[in-house]
């Protein structure tokens, strides 16, 4: 008769426990943990501790004033004026982009010549930075600029205006100039995304008579819901966040017109040096932004799963 060793038969048991046990990819990801939640999470906690003070940033003397900066936000119109702003320019801009972005996607998935080219052209605008071609903005729009002067060139001088100092039409401007330089993004999202759909689906489709709409809208669409919702999340969070081209291109103006909350933020700490209030602002901005990005997450799964 064999004798098994005494503990040979306990320390093979125990072996699988110990190895599920044991950290093995800690030492890898305690640096970024070490930072996420010792700065990141500190900053959010110092940003709320200081939306309770009257604070101007750099002076010792800080007095604590409890709620009343929130209760000064509610009753401020440049705060509720920036927030209307940022839904129009969410809307508007996740609308058009999404649209475009399906069609180039389903343009450069079909049979087309200088495909290549076509994507470089596209994705372009995405590289470019915005303190680059902000001043190209402003001299196309500016009183005797680029836009004035081809209308004067085609006989419809008549139309000529200082487009900037119309609130209405300097937020579209600030709104067009986003949709110039995000396209690209949506559309490599939807251009991966169509990519995984089986060729099969597409092409039994076409043998039942569906033709190109039909396609996009029973398969594509469909297809894509996924992507859409990143993409309406992403949208979401960066109008929230928007600040360097309306700062750039408007500076805020005309009279609050294009004012968002990352400008309005900016305004009120540095010029101002009511940094107190900006926190305030900053605390209000991280609310809206997660509950936005929940409110989309999840009405975009019960959408998924009503069509199921």
């Amino acid at each position: 008769m064999t004798t098994i060793p005494r503990g040979a038969g306990a320390t093979t048991t125990r072996s699988p426990r110990r190895r599920l046990r044991r950290p093995a990819g800690l030492p890898w990801i305690l640096p970024a943990l070490v930072v996420s939640v010792g700065l990141l999470y500190y900053c959010i906690f110092y940003t709320g501790y200081i939306s309770t003070l009257d604070w101007d940033g750099t002076s010792p003397l800080q007095q604590s004033v409890g709620l009343a900066n929130y209760a000064k936000l509610l009753n401020d119109p440049v705060f509720w004026g920036s927030l209307e702003h940022t839904v129009v320019f969410f809307v508007v801009s996740l609308v058009v982009q999404v649209v475009l972005g399906i069609v180039f996607a389903c343009l450069l998935h079909s049979r087309l010549y200088l495909k290549t080219l076509y994507k470089v052209l596209i994705f372009i605008p995405v590289v470019l930075a915005t303190a680059t071609v902000a001043p190209v903005f402003r001299q196309i729009y500016a009183p005797d600029g680029t836009l004035n002067g081809v209308l004067g060139a085609v006989g419809l001088g008549g139309l000529a205006q200082t487009w900037l100092s119309d609130p209405t039409i300097a937020l579209l401007i600030v709104i067009s100039v986003q949709i110039w330089q995000s396209t690209g993004v949506v559309f490599v999202l939807y251009f991966a995304a169509i990519g995984q759909i089986e060729p099969e689906i597409v092409e039994a489709a076409r043998l039942d008579g569906a033709g190109d709409l039909r396609i996009i809208r029973s398969i594509v669409w469909p297809g894509v819901r996924g992507t859409t919702i990143a993409i309406a999340i992403l949208t979401a969070i960066g109008s929230l966040k928007t600040f360097d081209i309306p700062f750039l291109v408007t500076g805020g103006g005309p009279s609050y017109g294009t004012e968002f909350l990352g400008t309005e933020i900016y305004r009120v700490s540095i010029t101002f040096a009511q940094v107190g209030y900006g926190a305030t602002l900053s605390v209000v901005l991280l609310v809206l932004a997660l509950g936005a990005a929940v409110i989309i997450n999840v009405g975009g799964r019960r959408g998924s799963a009503n069509d199921v």
